[in-house]
């Protein structure tokens, strides 16, 4: 069967980046640098992205391009059946996330749709409201959700070349151009100086080991690890494609968006006066109130910049729901032969029917919940803290202990046209490092560490 490659090497770190950037760039790394010392914390973080983030991309890279094929087979190929269990762990990963994380990019759809029609202009409570009301509707928020898995789907029928890479192309520089806009609005308004401040000055004396170890999981989590999303981007990389040049680029890449991210939202809460919350709180309760009172002497300044912000936080869901559903097609198309259309369906009403019912579990009908958790709680639970990093671990055992140290040298150096003087250094890390680094981020979030 004939598969697709990306065409250039700006397709290919555009494509891998756009799988990393996505909504948790925007309010969970912000977030997490302000309220654990800053620059501080971005530099533990910068130093665990090299510890833990490029030697674990590189893996998943090696993995899926010496296979040329989805993540079940690329596994396989290259550790032996027992590890296609491995690939399917990370397509099942990726599908149940694309079910829950759809529900989240629908809410920015809806608010995208409400910024332009001037539905949020009103005071904190008003606003706070309107979340509360759109949130519990029974329709809506499911309706926004698929519609977002279908736009996701018309993309992923079109292919690699026509479709993902094509689509990345234009989204991350839309993406990168506002987030520019955006930061610049922001970093001038008054008092905004405080926010910088409070995230680009370093505290050191807010480390800890609970700071390290969540710079190590953000690290982790950031960079769609364990997803087998990377296996299978790699997997229609060229074989002249440089891997660790290609995931250091994409590592700096989604690092860089991450702080902006940051500039762009506390010099505007810090200007208001606001300490930002975490999570859904912030983005859609939070912000739109920031942008009223921030713009309050310019009310056309803000409109744009709230529609503008929930563009950009539609293109970054945009590029990594693409990433997520290419995963399950890949897998569906060639282990059962079907066509592209017909396996991008199969993905697309499944995770449908995960985004309706956890839509619901945490709106309509409060009673759908495992574990004492929302069904949407639990599959965010599930994946992050059980899921990926298991998923993560399998694949650095594999690659450092499993897999012959020749074969795997000879996707590093492309078969000994890349230098090979930092192969040692990096296997060491694969078959040392990494694996502690999850073991830890694991006990940490079990609370056994």
């Amino acid at each position: 069967m004939e598969r697709g490659n990306f065409s250039s090497k700006i397709g290919i770190i555009l494509a891998t980046a756009g799988s990393a950037v996505g909504l948790g760039n925007v309010w969970r790394f912000p977030f997490m640098t302000g309220q654990n010392g800053g620059a501080a914390f971005i530099i533990l973080y910068f130093g665990c992205i090299l510890l833990l983030g490029i030697p674990g991309m590189v893996s998943e890279f090696i993995i899926g391009r010496h296979a040329q094929a989805n993540a079940y087979r690329a596994y396989g190929k290259m550790g032996g059946k027992l590890w296609r269990g491995v690939g399917l762990l990370g397509i099942l990963t990726s599908t149940i996330i694309l079910g829950f994380y759809a529900v989240v990019a629908g809410w920015c759809l809806q608010y995208l749709f409400a910024s332009i029609s001037s539905q949020l202009s009103g005071d904190a409570n008003y606003v706070q409201q309107y979340f509360l009301s759109f949130s519990s509707d029974p329709l809506k928020p499911c309706l926004w959700g698929v519609v977002f898995v279908l736009i996701t789907h018309f993309v992923i029928v079109r292919g690699v070349q026509k479709g993902i890479e094509r689509a990345s192309k234009i989204l991350m520089p839309l993406l990168l151009l506002l987030l520019v806009i955006i930061v610049v609005a922001s970093c001038l308004l008054p008092g905004a100086i405080e926010g910088i401040r409070f995230l680009l000055l370093p505290d050191f004396s807010k480390v800890t080991h609970s700071v390290l170890l969540e710079a190590l999981g953000q690290a982790f989590f950031s960079l769609s690890l364990g997803t087998a999303c990377l296996c299978t981007y790699a997997s229609y990389f060229s074989r002249g494609t440089n891997l660790l040049r290609s995931a250091t680029q994409i590592a700096l890449l989604d690092t860089f968006i991450a702080i902006l991210a940051g500039l762009m939202i506390f010099p505007a809460a810090f200007s208001v006066g606001v300490n930002p919350d975490s999570g859904p709180s912030l983005i859609f309760i939070t912000l739109p109130n920031v942008f009223q009172q921030a713009f309050s002497a310019m009310p056309v300044a803000g409109y744009i910049v709230s529609i503008l912000f929930y563009a950009l936080l539609v293109f970054a869901a945009l590029t990594s729901t693409i990433s997520m559903h290419e995963i399950g097609t890949a897998f569906f198309h060639e282990e059962l032969k079907l066509k592209r259309g017909s396996a991008a369906w199969i993905l697309t009403i499944v995770c449908s029917i995960i985004c309706v019912f956890c839509s619901l579990s945490v709106g309509a009908v409060g009673g759908i919940s495992l574990f004492g958790m929302s069904l949407m709680d639990f599959c965010d639970f599930l994946t992050a803290q059980v899921m990926l990093p298991a998923g993560a671990l399998l694949t650095s055992i594999m690659i450092g202990w499993v897999v012959g140290k020749r074969a795997v040298r000879d996707e590093f150096t492309n078969g000994g046209t890349v230098s090979q003087s930092l192969f040692t250094v990096w296997r060491f890390s694969v078959r040392y490092v990494v694996p502690l680094c999850i073991l830890l981020i694991f006990l940490h979030q079990f609370g056994l560490i």
